[in-house]
């Protein structure tokens, strides 16, 4: 195992402490948690004509570098832009300090959206990932993806790219805090519960989830006013069973101004379910999305919102009764440990089963 340290920057430090801390107890050394502890590793300073520097506190040499960063909202409350500047220049000062390998662990890449190729249009997410690998970045982390195509994006043979399906984790989540039984899976959830898509494109995620659960799969076919961003026109319900009286949970990977959802949501309503839930990834609620999820909340068409705090969303506990936040930062420690220790991390990518979860329990 090569020496290491974990490092963030303003917009992840109290995620990263977290991680630090899990990795604590599956490292078993003495000392382990001062050896990888760098939180105080990287210094920010803000000039008044609106430059940035970062600068590098104490001696790094040949160590690999797991640098957390998030350039979406965060807890530190640091505009988009200026958490990517701030992350490219940590990437190039770790650089000079001849670290020997960086990772960096993006649990939610923002700009994972903006990856298709047109005549006159910018490709954020090619911009983000060369600029990342040009700098000397020689990994890349992180949670689900947008597309799938997206990890074509990086050139294997300069930086290596892990995308973790962070959807397990909410799936455990169901089981350990819903379901708890083998018995309750097969004669509750695979009778009464349904998984359904936001839009046909969301088919293969609400898929996944109806087969890990062996419940029905509905989806929703949405057509889009493409002269308008975020507009949805129409969307039809396609089901091959009833869905009144079922416990239908609507499955995507981000949730942004939630206007999908809303429509998905109204529409669902009317086949008189028994409750509607929703559950996803990354929690951008870009405006108007908290105000749009606290009204179908207080109407009584939203029961739950399970997300994972892969984008920092506590603050809006208040608004929206029924969310519910899954830590992501012990799968981020798992991962870790398997980099350093050049292990497989095909086992966080192996389908999930919750009748084996269940019963393995």
């Amino acid at each position: 195992m090569n020496p290491f340290v974990v490092c963030a920057t303003r917009s992840m430090r109290s995620y990263a402490s977290r991680v630090i801390q899990c990795l604590s107890r599956y490292l078993c050394f003495s000392n382990i948690t001062e050896q990888i502890n760098g939180l105080d590793l990287l210094n920010t300073d803000l000039f008044a004509d609106g430059e940035m520097e970062v600068s590098v506190s104490s001696s790094i040499r040949g160590r690999d570098i797991i640098l957390f960063s998030s350039c979406t909202r965060n807890e530190a409350g640091i505009e988009v832009e200026e958490a990517k500047i701030e992350l490219y220049h940590a990437v190039d000062a770790l650089i000079r300090c001849q670290a020997s390998r960086i990772i960096v662990f993006e649990p939610f890449i923002s700009c994972s959206r903006s990856d298709r190729t047109t005549r006159r249009s910018s490709v954020g997410l090619w911009v983000h990932l060369k600029i990342l690998s040009s700098l000397g970045a020689r990994h890349i982390v992180t949670f689900q993806m947008h597309s799938d195509k997206s990890k074509t994006m990086v050139d294997p043979a300069i930086c290596a790219f892990d995308d973790i399906p962070a959807l397990t984790l909410l799936k455990k989540y169901l089981c350990d805090t819903y379901i708890k039984t083998v018995d309750r899976l097969e004669n509750e959830v695979r009778n009464n519960w349904a998984f359904c898509s936001v839009d046909a494109g969301g088919e293969k995620l609400a898929r996944v989830f109806a087969n890990s659960f062996g419940a029905p799969l509905v989806v929703a076919h949405k057509q889009r006013d493409y002269s308008k961003p975020n507009t949805v026109e129409s969307i039809n319900i396609l089901s091959a069973e009833p869905v009144e009286g079922k416990s239908l949970w609507i499955v995507d990977d981000m949730i942004d101004t939630a206007g999908s959802v809303e429509k998905l949501i109204r529409v669902l309503s009317q086949f008189k379910p028994k409750e509607i839930n929703v559950i996803s990834v990354h929690a951008l609620f870009s405006p108007p999305a908290v105000e749009k999820l606290e009204a179908l909340s207080k109407e009584g068409l939203l029961n739950r919102l399970i997300v994972s705090d892969t984008v920092s969303c506590s603050r809006y506990k208040k608004n929206i009764p029924g969310l519910e936040i899954v830590p992501s930062f012990e799968l981020a420690s798992q991962i870790i440990k398997a980099i350093i220790n050049n292990e497989s991390m095909s086992k966080l990518m192996r389908p999930f089963d919750a009748g084996i979860y269940l019963g393995s329990k």
